[in-house]
């Protein structure tokens, strides 16, 4: 009864509509079966055993993409309970920590961040070490160390969210910098010759400094929009180029194996 039950499951419209190849028991099978599924297809068909060697790889790519799977789920979880607000931030902190159901949601979070972290600088300096970064894997490379800067700058945006005073002379500190960015800092080089009027264009209201923090001090305008960097444009920026990232594994002939 189970094994017909099971057989006309599997001949149903509704699930070769899913698996329209079946259970991919030759190379063919499993070709269409990648090349057919939204997910799969990311992944390249066959793979050298030597290039999945955990002597070789430290599986610090994989494990950088699992932490940035726990980081997304918990970050939603935080969601529910925290109010980017000057009045309600760090109360909400607090409370995610001693009061709230699941609060070591927020321990997860942040220690998952600084684990993601070091994940990703082991994932580059492996690539690096092993000549991984040669042609024809130069575009990959790129997009992998366009992920490294957006993974520090999940982590920047996201000390300032509980609005502490180490946080918020941290990023004080830190957006200080860009003051001294080029062209677009108001002591960066550059900046003294962009003028119209003979007024200059770059000026401390004007310059990257002002447009990254919202202000000329770290505010309330500041909280909100590194909470939206942190929690919104960062995370999709960041998943595209994951996506685009495994892509281009596949199309680069798989992971590549020691010389």
């Amino acid at each position: 009864m189970i094994e017909n039950l099971s057989k006309s499951i599997t001949k149903s419209q509704i699930w070769k509509s899913i698996f329209r190849v079946g259970i991919p028991t030759d190379n063919r099978k499993r070709a269409l079966a990648m090349l057919g599924n939204v997910v799969l297809h990311l992944h390249p068909i066959k793979v050298k055993k030597s290039g999945i060697r955990m002597s070789y790889t430290w599986c610090m790519g994989g494990t950088a993409f699992f932490l940035f799977l726990v980081e997304t789920i918990t970050g939603l979880l935080l969601m529910f309970y925290y109010r980017p607000t000057v009045e309600y931030a760090f109360v909400d902190i607090v409370d995610l920590r001693e009061a709230a159901a699941f609060g070591i949601m927020r321990e997860l979070h942040r220690w998952g961040a600084h684990a993601m972290v070091i994940a990703v600088w082991l994932h580059m300096f492996r690539v690096f070490m092993t000549g991984s970064y040669k042609p024809p894997r130069e575009f990959n490379w790129n997009v992998g160390v366009i992920l490294l800067v957006l993974t520090l700058l999940l982590s920047f945006t996201g000390y300032l969210l509980p609005w502490d005073q180490l946080a918020i002379w941290a990023i004080t500190v830190g957006s200080n910098m860009a003051r001294a960015t080029p062209l677009l800092g108001n002591e960066g080089p550059g900046a003294a010759f962009l003028k119209l009027g003979g007024q200059r264009l770059i000026h401390a209201g004007s310059d990257a400094r002002f447009a990254l923090i919202g202000g000329r001090t770290i505010g309330g305008a500041t909280l909100i929009r590194f909470y939206v960097l942190h929690c919104v444009g960062i995370p999709l920026v960041a998943a595209f180029l994951i996506a685009v990232h495994f892509w281009r594994v596949r199309k680069d002939g798989g992971i590549s194996g020691p010389m």
